[in-house]
């Protein structure tokens, strides 16, 4: 397992503490292979050097879903284990981005966000944005995401 591998895997659990918050997503095989049955475009990685550096999870789903999740009456493994498959999106969860240090304030993530939100766009009529923001950092990326792609941005409070 590369070092960049392990530093990612502890900034996910720092910051998102999924594995003691049943409201959370906690990404392991099963949710990477429902993941890429959504769209192969879910998941986004960027690799320098020594493995991972930033990691970009979307979920695009239907605008019932979103409601639903925006006013806390689903959790995130609800949200992507309703969503119905072969069908066209309406909506795009950013779920998570996550950066090295060193790697951030460059452009990249949003980039890759960017590019892979541009995918699924390809295959789907995405009408908003939505995303449950855990650092200031998050929340501001959503809103800049959003409002380079020109599409609506909801929000769950925490």
């Amino acid at each position: 397992m590369s070092n960049n591998y392990k530093r990612m895997i502890r900034l996910a659990s720092n910051i998102f503490n999924s594995h003691q918050d049943p409201m959370q997503l906690d990404v392991n095989d099963s949710v990477i292979e429902r993941l890429l049955l959504l769209h192969p475009s879910c998941m986004q990685e960027h690799i320098d050097g020594d493995g991972p550096v930033i990691w970009v999870l979307l979920i695009p789903t239907t605008m019932e879903l979103m409601k639903q999740f925006i006013n806390s009456e689903i959790s995130e493994t609800a949200l992507l284990d309703q969503t119905p498959l072969n069908i066209k999106y309406e909506t795009l969860y950013l779920c998570s981005v996550m950066v090295l240090k060193e790697f951030r304030h460059q452009g990249l993530a949003t980039n890759l966000t960017r590019e892979a939100i541009k995918k699924i766009r390809a295959d789907h009529p995405i009408q908003s944005l939505f995303v449950w923001p855990f650092t200031k950092e998050g929340n501001a990326l959503a809103f800049k995401i959003a409002k380079e792609e020109k599409l609506p941005l909801f929000k769950r409070e925490s």
